[in-house]
């Protein structure tokens, strides 16, 4: 692994070790990276996917900024060098304590997934004497072509915002005096083969930016989500 001998590092470590190659992971990072050069960008790594320090902390020295679903998540993300200006929390239940911690580090946006998490959220910043900015995760109902159990963006899905009902939402938070609406988000699924389904909802998910612009709603960043696949079996 990078010219250093496995059996050097069985001998030095133990057995069983997780080995990482830092030159993989930084090259990973820039191709994602070096996509969106042309437009201003944050890309976030999903803490869920790895949260061993070392890893976050290379990812941190690169400029990445971190995706999170918990306080714990967070917790990490900092100690690792995260700047709390590009950290996102997603996810459903959402805790009283991990939205203060949230709130109290300054991070860039929560990821709202429902009106009621909408109606908390308010509430708990209002009490810390805050703002809290926020992104409604909005459910565009486009089919991600992948496995039922990780496609997270149809009708039926029990994530996220329906479509139908965004606009309505939007207009309540920018009317809520402890909220302030940052963004706009989507996340399709996983382990996605084609781009095609990406392009369908990140689409549908300007359409409603552009609508939302309109109705003097403005936002300062739009969340695509992740969600693309890797090679298993030469896909």
């Amino acid at each position: 692994a990078e010219e250093v001998p496995l059996k050097r590092i069985a001998r030095e470590v133990g057995t069983p070790a997780y080995v990482y190659s830092l030159a993989t992971l930084k090259r990973h990072y820039q191709v994602f990276d070096q996509a969106f050069a042309k437009v201003p960008h944050i890309v976030c790594f999903s803490v869920k996917a790895n949260s061993n320090l070392a890893l976050l902390r290379a990812f941190a020295k690169q400029g990445s900024g971190f995706d999170i679903v918990s306080g714990g998540e967070l917790f990490r993300a900092l100690k690792a060098g995260g700047d709390p200006k590009k950290i996102v929390f997603s996810g459903v239940g959402k805790k009283k304590q991990e939205i203060e911690y949230a709130l109290d580090a300054g991070i860039l946006m929560f990821n709202v997934e429902s009106d009621e998490e909408l109606t908390v959220l308010n509430e708990i910043a209002a009490g810390a004497g805050k703002k809290a900015p926020i992104s409604l995760r909005v459910n565009p109902d486009v089919d991600p072509q992948t496995h039922p159990y990780i496609s997270t963006a149809l009708r039926s899905s029990k994530f996220g915002v329906p479509y139908s009902r965004a606009l309505g939402l939007y207009r309540r938070a920018a009317r809520l005096r402890s909220i302030g609406v940052a963004g706009l988000g989507c996340h399709i699924g996983s382990q996605m083969q084609s781009p095609a389904p990406l392009a369908a909802a990140v689409r549908r998910i300007a359409s409603l930016a552009s609508t939302l612009e309109d109705k003097g709603i403005p936002l300062h960043h739009i969340d695509i989500g992740g969600g693309v696949g890797i090679r298993y079996r030469n896909e």
